[in-house]
């Protein structure tokens, strides 16, 4: 489970998070929305305690994430594929991961083949498609067999097959009963991977629902662009 508490991040004047509070429960897939710079990233960031918060805070199974013996074990996070050593080939940068973690060799080569990148494990981070990354960043956040996954904008740079594997790989990993917590500002894309959401805008909760509530009403689109321009439904 991730809990955050009234969470709230300041750079100088500006208010990029504000006072939020919601809950991602086990066995759901949920989407974290919002239009660009809402925050959503900035939240994330902070869940895993790669910001500090000004206010508030973030809890996964009750602790801080930099309170968790083992972290990979616990969470599994892909926010940037971008920010990996790129002159690293592709298995030891997963190799690399998994021994600070405690995590078996075996492991990084079994999770390169899953994620269909056996046959580039020895090419130079440098050297993958922006699609390539995407899938190493999911497979070094799957490393630690974790219970709670985060994923922070991931079908960018996949092609249509990449989306669909993605999809089914959250929906299979929240069906294990895992917390599956993933972000976008796709409405479609969230309306076939979410079974709840979480809207913000402007840094702010707008509303926490099953992703069905907002599709009983009509357009999804519709609704989605209603709440985060302040409308309501």
């Amino acid at each position: 489970m991730i809990e955050v508490r009234n969470l709230t991040k300041r750079y100088g004047d500006t208010t990029a998070v504000d006072d939020l509070s919601f809950t991602v429960h086990p066995g759901l897939v949920t989407g974290f929305l919002g239009p660009n710079g809402a925050g959503k990233s900035t939240t994330m960031r902070m869940i895993v305690g790669l910001d500090r918060p000004t206010g508030g805070e973030a809890l996964v199974d009750g602790k801080r994430y930099q309170d968790l013996d083992r972290p990979l074990r616990h969470v599994g996070v892909l926010l940037d594929p971008a920010a990996v050593h790129h002159g690293r080939r592709a298995l030891d940068h997963l190799r690399w991961l998994a021994a600070s973690n405690g995590i078996g060799r075996r492991r990084a080569e079994d999770l390169l083949e899953q994620v269909g990148l056996g046959g580039v494990r020895h090419k130079r981070i440098r050297a993958l498609s922006l699609g390539m990354k995407q899938r190493l960043g999911v497979a070094a956040a799957l490393l630690g067999d974790p219970g709670v996954l985060m994923f922070d904008e991931p079908v960018n740079g996949l092609d249509p097959e990449g989306v669909r594997w993605i999809r089914d790989l959250m929906r299979g990993l929240a069906r294990e009963g895992r917390t599956v917590f993933v972000s976008s500002h796709l409405m479609s894309e969230m309306a076939l991977t979410a079974d709840h959401v979480v809207i913000v805008a402007r840094g702010q909760l707008v509303q926490e629902t099953p992703m069905e509530t907002l599709t009983r009403n009509g357009s999804l689109e519709d609704a989605y662009l209603d709440l985060t321009s302040g409308r309501g439904l």
